[in-house]
Parts: structure tokens; sequence; C-alpha cells
């Protein structure tokens, strides 16, 4: 499985080379570390990588989120908490068939101290919580461990058929397009213009849409704006007795 593993803004060399460990355990070799606050091939983490040290050298670095999962069709968020306006996690176990069915899903674990924030958590299309006991706070590396765990290694299972969904900068793409339009009707305002827009992104992340059908959904919006500028034009209100114009379907 093309699995890639996301490390946001990691703090210590140690739990790097640590995780880089654990991922080569379970046989994933994609590490992308987005914005880190260490040297990720500072000694200790190269000598925590152990075997995984070319792993760790041929991590990849970026500078966002949304830059790092910007060629994957599935990213999955982690997270030990419930949060306002967000899905509520799931067990690692229950969202494995999603995995499995996507051709370049990504596991996203957030810094040492905090986990990942609201804004990480939004890019991502499920959240996942491992279970633990009263005391919930996992090392990095053991965190990536046991989903890596779950997802790669967790059942011999036959694979189920493929389906190819977008890109995550094909879907950050069509969420800014809509956020654009539901400004341009009206249909939201600037305060509430992120909660709306976090509860489309739960409703269409379900969908696993693919590329094709983000450019369908992109096409209806920009025959919205159409609708608009052309009744703006002729100073009446947009309806649906005017003449409109057709977008094809595959339009970019």
């Amino acid at each position: 499985m093309n699995l890639a593993v996301v490390l946001v803004s990691p703090k210590t060399p140690g739990n790097i080379g640590s995780a880089a460990r654990a991922m080569l355990n379970m046989g994933a070799s994609d590490l992308r570390i987005v914005a880190p606050r260490c040297d990720h091939l500072d000694s200790q983490a190269v000598a925590m990588a152990v075997h995984a040290a070319d792993l760790l050298r041929g991590a990849r670095i970026y500078s966002t989120l949304r830059e790092a999962l910007a060629d994957r069709d599935l990213s999955v968020g982690t997270s030990a908490r419930l949060r306002a306006d967000l899905p509520a996690p799931r067990h690692p176990a229950l969202v494995r068939p999603l995995v499995r069915q996507a051709a370049a899903p990504a596991l996203v674990f957030g810094p040492e101290e905090t986990g990942l924030i609201n804004s990480d958590l939004e890019q991502c299309q499920v959240t996942v919580r491992i279970p633990t006991g009263d005391y919930a706070s996992l090392n990095l590396a053991q965190a990536v461990l046991l989903v890596c765990y779950e997802f790669l290694q967790g059942q011999d299972e036959p694979a189920p058929v493929t389906r190819k969904t977008a890109t995550r900068e094909e879907m950050e793409a069509m969420y800014g397009h809509l956020q654009e339009t539901m400004h341009l009707i009206g249909y939201t305002d600037a305060v509430r213009a992120r909660h709306t827009l976090r509860l489309w992104r739960a409703m269409l992340d379900r969908a696993l849409m693919s590329s094709a059908e983000s450019r369908l959904f992109r096409g209806f919006l920009r025959q919205v704006k159409w609708k608009v500028d052309d009744a703006a034009g002729r100073g009446t209100e947009a309806g649906p007795d005017r003449e409109t114009r057709t977008t094809e379907a595959g339009e970019v």
C-alpha cells in the first residue's frame, strides 16, 4: 500500500527517528514532515531510526500540511479529543477499509505537545483515535506504530476494489471555490463561514469524490457565478426562467 505518514511540526529528533523505525516495522516507507522544529537528520534521529536511517534520509519536508497532502486521495488525522464542528474520531480498525480502498492514503500526526489543531483536522476526511486506558497520551512513535499496524498489518484480508478518488489538492481547491460562491450569493458571512464550510466538508468528504466528480461540482459553482454576474449586468435577479449558459461537466 502506498501509505504516506505525515508528521506535523515534530519537536524532537528522537521522536522523528523512532517514528521512522516504527514505519519500517509495519511496511510503510513514505515519510513526510511539515514545518519541523528540529533537524530530522540530527544524530539522535539517525540513532533512534536504527535500520530505518535510509527511510529517514529520504523524508520529504513541506512548509504546509496542504502541500504534504496535495497528491493524496485520502487523509486520515489522529486525535484523542472530541472537537466541535468536526466528526468524532473513529477506531482505526473501522477506517481500515477506507484506507485500503484508497490509491494514495496519508496518515497525519500532530505535534507532540498538542496533537493536530482544528485547521489541520479540517484537511482530513476522517479522524481516528487509538483506544487506550485512562491515560491516553501516547509517544509519537507509539502512535505511528499502532495505527500503521492497523492499516498495514492488522488483518489478512483480500484487498477491496480500488476506487480512485480526487486528490486532497483537488478537494481543497473545490472547497475554496465553494466558499467563494457561498459569499457571492450571501449563503454565509465572515462570522459563520468557517463553521458552515466545516459542515460542507464533512458531508462532501464522506462522498469520496472522484476527480471528475469534483470538476462536475466546480462546474456547477461556475454556472452559479455566471448566473449572478449575468443578472447583475441585466439589472435583474437570477431566476430559473432566464436563459443560462451551459457548462460542460468535465470543465476545470
